[in-house]
């Protein structure tokens, strides 16, 4: 008697166990993984030749939260995917995974023969270089890598893309005429070619709390709302995130910000940057590291308030130039120098004069928040190679509120004497220019949004290099706001957006 489909479903731990007993009975396990968002002929043949190869066919379905390939992706969700694989006749064991690092689950289940389909072998090896350059021997060390004869006229994007309206007209026709002047190879060209840029960041850094509530309902006693706490999560925001990011495109990356002696978390952010990133800490005596608790109803993801634990005052003359004497040796040293500055005290004038002097390029990100609107403007320095703002950010920069942002642009670019800009217009896309007049305009590339705290912050860490690297004013806006489309899909700062996710995702949307 068959087994019934909804049987085949197990846990990963459970089918790991299996898998250990069918190889020890002497059964080749055949093990295939991915999104399996829609059942075609494609998948059905690839499947159909993976079970060919042995005994036991498993397959391991991606999670809803680790898919980041375009606008309306997944189309159904985990289990509903998991359910359509396991009714085909050819699949023995299917089960839902985790795939925050590419193929991780291959060396849980230690299969005999790894299947993946043909036509994904050009692309994982521009998406995947360093799985493929570095790491192949830990994932398939032990399994046979076998590449499937699928049909190649047959995408579960390509057929999303076509037939489905995830994109306005508008943006359709904007990715048809963007795909024919700009070949997905050469994009993957120019981002890996990234990874030999030395940039050192200098910025505020800050920690963001997220602290999760359940509303109970309102005081009897007082007119407020009365919220259960439930429980919280870290991440590193501000310059450690932008250092992340880059950590990501670059291999050398330096990270200069301020901490406070009073409360400074340095275990907590030296255990999140990654690896690549050597930094410098200074310590203000008069305030804690910056510290931004944000309350969230659990249930609905609105925030209800924010607790900022910070001394917005400059820091000492001491400290500055503890600062600028460490600066003065090594910006010269670095291809860009970033600065991060959220307007908390770090970065004053003559700090900024020193990097103006000393840089051999570098880009700015004035942010305004909630602690520094109106004091915190992009005009306080000169000659950058790159600036980005947000519409706010610039309006208030030309205290324009309701002026064509073109012209604002334009008055900006003037102002400080840039070399270019991009300004983020939120559902609008982003408008850049250049100061040899050059305009482009993108569209919005994200449909779902979970969290826009840290999307600018993206958009800055992956345009920045990309202009330093002298890719062309369009390819440079629609990095940043395919950045910006997988940046807004992740909870804050949770984690750095990846190169083989943005690649994975301008693959998708580019078919």
């Amino acid at each position: 008697m068959k087994m019934s489909f909804q049987n085949k479903i197990m846990l990963v731990n459970d089918l790991v166990k299996k898998v250990e007993g069918l190889k020890k009975a002497g059964k080749v396990v055949v093990q295939s993984h991915g999104i399996f968002d829609l059942i075609h002929p494609g998948i059905i043949n690839h499947l159909a030749d993976a079970k060919g190869q042995g005994d036991i066919l498993i397959v391991s379905v991606i999670k809803d939260k680790y898919i980041r390939r375009g606008s309306g992706r997944p189309i159904f969700t985990e289990n509903l995917r998991a359910e359509n694989v396991a009714a085909l006749e050819q699949v023995d064991y299917v089960c839902i995974v985790d795939d925050e690092i590419p193929f991780e689950c291959v060396k849980l289940f230690k299969p005999d023969i790894f299947a993946k389909g043909q036509a994904h072998k050009d692309r994982d090896r521009i998406v995947n270089r360093k799985l493929y350059e570095e790491e192949r021997a830990l994932y398939f060390g032990k399994s046979r890598i076998y590449e499937t004869h699928g049909y190649e006229s047959f995408s579960s994007s390509r057929i999303i893309n076509k037939f489905l309206d995830l994109y306005p007209e508008e943006t359709k026709q904007f990715l048809a005429r963007f795909s024919k002047k700009h070949a997905f190879s050469r994009i993957a060209r120019w981002l890996n070619d990234l990874k030999g840029l030395k940039v050192l960041v200098i910025g505020d850094g800050i920690i963001d709390e997220y602290h999760y509530c359940e509303t109970m309902g309102r005081s009897s006693k007082n007119p407020i709302v009365v919220n259960r706490y439930v429980t919280q999560e870290v991440f590193a925001g501000g310059a450690f995130i932008i250092a992340n990011h880059i950590s990501g495109l670059c291999d050398e990356v330096k990270l200069v910000t301020l901490l406070g002696k009073d409360d400074p978390r340095e275990e907590f952010i030296s255990n999140v940057l990654r690896p690549n990133i050597t930094t410098k800490f200074f310590y203000r005596d008069d305030g804690p590291t910056i510290v931004k608790k944000r309350y969230i109803n659990q249930n609905s993801s609105q925030k209800l308030f924010e607790v900022n634990y910070l001394n917005n005052n400059n820091i000492d003359a001491k400290c500055e130039r503890s600062v600028m004497d460490y600066l003065r040796s090594i910006i010269p040293t670095y291809d860009l120098v970033l600065v991060s500055d959220f307007g908390h005290g770090f970065i004053t004038n003559n700090i900024i004069k020193l990097i103006e002097s000393r840089a051999k390029r570098f880009a700015v990100n004035t942010q305004t928040n909630a602690a520094n609107t109106g004091f915190n403007m992009i005009t306080k320095y000169k000659k950058p190679c790159f600036v980005c703002l947000d519409e706010t950010e610039a309006r208030y920069a030309t205290q324009d509120r309701f002026g064509d942002v073109e012209n604002i642009a334009n008055k900006i670019l003037n102002r400080i004497k840039a070399d270019c800009l991009i300004i983020t217009l939120g559902k609008k896309g982003s408008i850049a220019i250049d100061k040899t007049g050059n305009i482009n305009r993108t569209p919005i590339f994200s449909t779902k949004v979970v969290d826009t705290v840290g999307a600018g912050d993206a958009f800055f860490s992956f345009t920045a290099p990309c202009f330093a690297q002298g890719m062309p004013l369009d390819l440079i806006s629609f990095i940043g706001n395919a950045t910006g489309a997988l940046a807004v899909q992740i909870v804050g700062n949770k984690k750095p957006v990846e190169r083989h996710e943005l690649l994975e995702f301008i693959h998708t949307i580019l078919k």
